[in-house]
């Protein structure tokens, strides 16, 4: 895996809130309630702006891995997070925990699970539908589940105003590449990597303001190392256990290799660059954020360390 100037960025970020949380914690110049909502209106009109729906159609037809895929995703990813919720009690701390619940309700990412895929000699087709399928049904579902889990733990999350802002900053803004791909699309395919920098800057940016509030109400001083080793260690054990699911349950629908590939690459991914946008709009001023962000923020280098892995292992295949 290569250690990118965006995983390095992630690092810069966490700790220029440590050291100087004052502008993106609430009242700080950099506005952050405003400034947050604009730069998650940014990354997900950059999304819109590189769907494409021909890739789409290429790849519906396929539904047992579709259905395979989501199933992992949406269903078998938050069983996990609420076995955990319940499991963890007294031993792990209470906004770390639903922070393993948000990782679990995350959809899966894009970018990362078509390149693996592609490296791995899977069914590329087949991954970009459930990509892309997978963000376009999180945008509803994700909310949802958090509004459920939070619930159940005593907790309130009114879904009424989360669902008003996801359809402002992240549904309108997704419409708004999509329809704009008629004129800009070969704009941005010259300017793919330019894009690709204004996206992953954005959500630098999310991160600092996320952790900023946290570290000027004295929140990271109630927790010592054992909160990152905690998470490594349960964000290793949740990406096994969904490893292993997907290869038994391939195996057990007869699925190509193909197939199979592309639906451990895309079933056992989450997204951390949709992730940290949305916990802004569930969570909203919620003090522990930057805890709450910990799991996907550690999960998200796992993910591509171990499928890089697997892509070069599955890629020397015959």
């Amino acid at each position: 895996m290569k250690f990118d100037w965006f995983m390095r960025g992630m690092i810069a970020a966490v700790v220029l809130a440590f050291v100087w949380p004052q502008p993106g914690a609430h009242g700080g110049f950099l506005h952050p309630e405003v400034l947050n909502k604009l730069g998650i209106a940014v990354v997900f009109y950059l999304n819109g702006l590189s769907l494409s729906m021909q890739s789409l159609r290429q790849g519906a037809s396929r539904w047992p891995v579709h259905a395979l895929i989501q199933l992992s995703t949406f269903a078998v990813f938050p069983l996990l997070g609420l076995g955990l919720m319940k499991l963890g009690q007294g031993w792990m701390k209470p906004d770390l925990l639903l922070g393993f619940f948000y990782l679990c309700a995350l959809p899966s990412t894009v970018s990362s699970s078509v390149a693996l895929t592609v490296a791995a000699r899977g069914n590329v087709p087949v991954a970009l539908f459930n990509a892309t399928l997978s963000a376009l049904i999180g945008v509803m579902l994700t909310p949802l589940w958090m509004a459920w889990a939070m619930g159940r733990e005593g907790q309130s999350l009114d879904v009424l105003p989360v669902v008003v802002d996801l359809l402002l900053w992240v549904i309108l803004p997704l419409l708004a590449g999509q329809l704009s791909r008629t004129w800009l699309t070969a704009w941005a395919v010259r300017r793919k990597a330019q894009i690709h920098i204004v996206d992953r800057v954005t959500i630098l940016i999310l991160v600092y303001t996320s952790f900023c509030d946290s570290v000027q109400q004295g929140i990271w001083t109630q927790y010592g190392a054992s909160v990152v080793i905690q998470t490594v260690a349960v964000c290793g054990l949740l990406f096994f256990a969904v490893y292993q699911f997907t290869q038994i349950m391939s195996r057990l629908m007869g699925l190509s290799d193909e197939d199979r590939i592309a639906a451990v690459l895309c079933g056992s991914k989450k997204t951390l660059a949709s992730g940290v946008p949305m916990a802004h709009l569930i969570f909203g001023a919620h003090p522990a954020l930057g805890l709450l962000l910990i799991p996907i923020m550690l999960y998200h280098p796992l993910q591509l360390a171990v499928g890089g892995l697997l892509s070069q292992r599955w890629s020397a295949r015959i």
